[in-house]
């Protein structure tokens, strides 16, 4: 009896261990990945894939380094986070640019001056008086654009915006900078940006975006942005060249003659001719202000090798600073205790407030303390992280397309019910850019301005069907480009009136694919009847060229094989790597290939440029990947870049669109759908695809997050506590066959 009761005593100690040790584990749930004092704290929780290779603005330009770089600088310009169409507001401007056209000796454009026989001078008078001629609703004539020679932007700051706290602006008491002079023993000591205890910071001043322009056009910088600003900024090439020799220290002093700070805080930037569009470059982190101090702290020997530079460390104005930069795990952004505290917008468009948009209207932001990103190079876990709360918004993989979307009978998409039920909230828009497949136009077979090339292409571009491609390959994430541009872009057509007649009809209220037989009798009158190449007397061959060489890729290619199989044409797939791939396409030795576009801005322009024959990749190295030329074409690009929309633009722009379709350069491929998750506690959300600088908007519930944490991350005790009462019985059963072992041996 006492063997058993000594066994059955432990098995009960075994559980009681257990339960206390359960008990030990604290607050559920325990797999939280945070710390414990995260807890009831306004942080946002985000992930990152790759690294951002730059995080200085005269060199960055890919998605998730702006993810970074536009919360911590700020140019003077910015999107309305809430109006659409999009609209330029200011941001550290006191407000929008002072726009004036020049003549070729740089005086402003007036209408002229009416001559006397007697000619007056200046007494008090500094000058003669301007004069002005007014129309009935008091605004002076527009100027002719072939009469204006220069534009001049005059750009008006708001006082009193302060950088964030930075050792580069850390002072001593004698005024003079405490980190400017340190020695080579000095630099030694440090090893990461932190180990500078003594931080600075001072005024935002006209001179630091001047400066920042200059950065721009050092060539030691390779801005990706210099090439195309040396033909719009005057001075910029000259300015290149006069300082290529120097340290991008000593530029601070160096002039250029296009931009001139004109005051503490006003500059003015003198383009060439009219460009609308560079408006919109204002906006970007480009043209954010630099401290020169930055450049000086950071170009001391012994700190590049340490990471302690401008590409690792940013320095601006905006709502956050870099706290943390560990790429291979974590990044963390912090809000800046200097920011000039903006106001959360006071109204949008129509549904804004009742979506709850404008809750926020008028309050100080920004509203989240912190932003932790971490490193999550797989798409399963941060999707398996996401469902249970500790992300706050995810993409939609095609791993787990399935679980997060459905499509209703009417093709709308939505939520799966599990996902309904967490009351997550799915947003959805069109994003401004375009994938398609080009002909290289220098091709003796696609190419040219051949009625048989045209037709050939034509017959290509009712073949492909991309309807077909975003349903296999993007789960129905996009929409058929029915011309160069996407919507939202100024000079789209929705409806009947905006479809591509060349490719497609209008059946049931919507666009309908032209039938495979409409492609054959092009290719009949092409002389290619049943894709049968007449000089051969064997299927036409074309081939595709590409840098997709992966097994994922693969399908892809077997997918455009099959679609011109439907002619009779036989597709070549011409894999490569990319260097390769990118030396045929600046030669114009390619023949078919997928590329695609961006928008840098909203406006036309930076769609239709594609397609102008003066920059075609062969002959100039610009962004015409098929070297299309269209005499008439470029001749609208020309009228239609320097124009503000009007009705007269809004005509050109479809008599561009009406001659893409019709030579066919590009089968226009499609427009790819954003499309984006987000937890109930993520609020102030709403999709702006030309703004990066949208965290201060966003706001948190943490006392919500946390309760939905909790429910959602339940730990299932029943396992654990059945396997403690599965070794209780087998110690007890054991403790009763060896009393039994010993009663027989008695």
């Amino acid at each position: 009896m006492s063997s058993f009761l000594s066994m059955n005593t432990l098995g009960r100690s075994i559980a009681g261990c257990l339960l206390v040790l359960l008990a030990a584990c604290g607050p559920l749930p325990w797999n939280n990945p945070y710390p414990k004092q995260d807890s009831g704290r306004a942080i946002l929780y985000q992930a990152f894939s790759e690294r951002p290779k730059h995080l200085d603005p005269a060199v960055a330009y890919s998605a998730n380094e702006y993810e970074f770089i536009a919360q911590v600088y700020e140019p003077p310009l910015q999107y309305h986070y809430l109006k659409r169409p999009y609209e330029l507001v200011p941001l550290t401007a006191e407000r929008m640019p002072e726009v004036r056209y020049l003549d070729i000796q740089g005086q402003p454009l007036t209408a002229p001056h009416v001559k006397r026989p007697y000619e007056l001078v200046p007494l008090t008078a500094e000058h003669m008086p301007e004069v002005r001629y007014l129309d009935v609703q008091s605004q002076p004539p527009a100027p002719k654009d072939e009469d204006i020679a220069f534009t001049e932007y005059v750009i008006r700051l708001r006082p009193g915006i302060q950088y964030q706290p930075h050792p580069a602006l850390a002072k001593a008491a004698d005024g003079n900078y405490l980190y400017h002079r340190l020695a080579a023993g000095q630099t030694a000591a440090f090893t990461a940006l932190g180990d500078f205890k003594v931080l600075g910071s001072r005024e935002l001043t006209a001179e630091d975006y001047v400066y920042q322009i200059k950065r721009l056009a050092h060539p030691k910088n390779q801005s990706p942005i210099a090439g195309i600003l040396q033909n719009y900024l005057v001075g910029f090439a000259e300015f290149a060249r006069e300082v290529k020799d120097q340290p991008t220290t000593a530029i601070k002093n160096v002039p250029m003659a296009g931009v001139q700070a004109t005051g503490r805080y006003q500059y003015r930037i003198r383009i060439r001719g009219k460009y609308p569009q560079f408006m919109f470059w204002l906006a970007m982190p480009f043209f954010a202000p630099m401290p020169w101090e930055a450049e000086v702290f950071y170009g001391q020997p012994g700190l590049a090798e340490k990471n302690i530079t401008l590409d690792w460390y940013p320095i601006g104005t905006g709502a956050y600073f870099l706290a943390e930069n560990n790429p291979n795990r974590r990044m963390v952004l912090a809000k800046n205790p200097y920011f000039h505290g903006e106001a959360y917008p006071a109204e949008g468009e129509p549904g804004d407030e009742a979506e709850g948009l404008l809750q926020d209207a008028g309050k100080p932001m920004p509203f989240i303390e912190r932003v932790v990103f971490t490193l999550e190079k797989e798409t399963i876990p941060y999707w398996t992280k996401f469902l249970q709360g500790y992300y706050d918004a995810s993409g939609v993989a095609s791993d787990n397309f399935d679980q997060a979307i459905q499509f209703s009978g009417g093709g709308a998409m939505e939520l799966t019910p599990a996902l309904y039920e967490k009351n997550i909230d799915l947003q959805a828009a069109v994003s401004l850019s375009n994938f398609y497949l080009g002909f290289n136009m220098l091709d003796p077979t696609v190419g040219g301005t051949s009625e048989r090339a045209r037709k050939l292409r034509q017959a290509i571009a009712i073949a492909i069907d991309y309807e077909e491609f975003i349903s296999i390959f993007t789960n129905g994430r996009g929409v058929a480009a029915q011309g160069v541009l996407p919507p939202g872009i100024y000079g789209h057509v929705e409806g009947e009136a905006g479809i591509n007649r060349q490719v497609y009809t209008w059946q049931n209220g919507r666009p309908q694919r032209r039938p495979v037989s409409d492609a054959e009798q092009l290719l009949i009158e092409a002389g290619y009847a049943h894709g049968i190449d007449p000089s051969t007397r064997r299927p036409l061959v074309l081939y595709f060229d590409t840098a997709a060489s992966g097994i994922d890729d693969r399908p892809r290619m077997n997918w455009y094989r099959k679609q011109l199989e439907k002619l009779g044409i036989e597709l070549v797939i011409r894999a490569t790597d990319y260097n390769r791939f990118q030396e045929k396409m600046r030669t114009g030795n390619a023949q078919l290939f997928v590329w695609g576009w961006n928008a840098d801005y909203p406006d036309p322009e930076n769609f239709f440029f594609l397609l102008y024959g003066g920059h075609a990749k062969a002959k100039t190295g610009g962004e015409n990947a098929a070297n299309y030329a269209n005499p008439q074409f470029d001749r609208l690009f020309e009228q239609m870049r320097s124009m503000d929309n009007s009705a007269a633009r809004y005509q050109i722009i479809q008599e561009m669109q009406a001659i893409v379709r019709h030579d066919a350069p590009w089968v226009l491929g499609f427009h790819p759908k954003n499309v984006a998750l987000f937890h109930a506690w993520y609020q102030n959300v709403k999709l702006n695809l030309m703004a990066n600088n949208t965290v201060k908007y966003a706001r948190i519930d943490p006392h919500l997050r946390e309760r939905q944490r909790l429910l959602w991350n339940r730990p299932v005790l029943w396992p654990l506590l059945a396997g403690v009462g599965l070794v209780v019985v087998l110690l007890v059963l054991a403790a009763r066959r060896a009393r039994r072992s010993r009663l027989d041996l008695e």
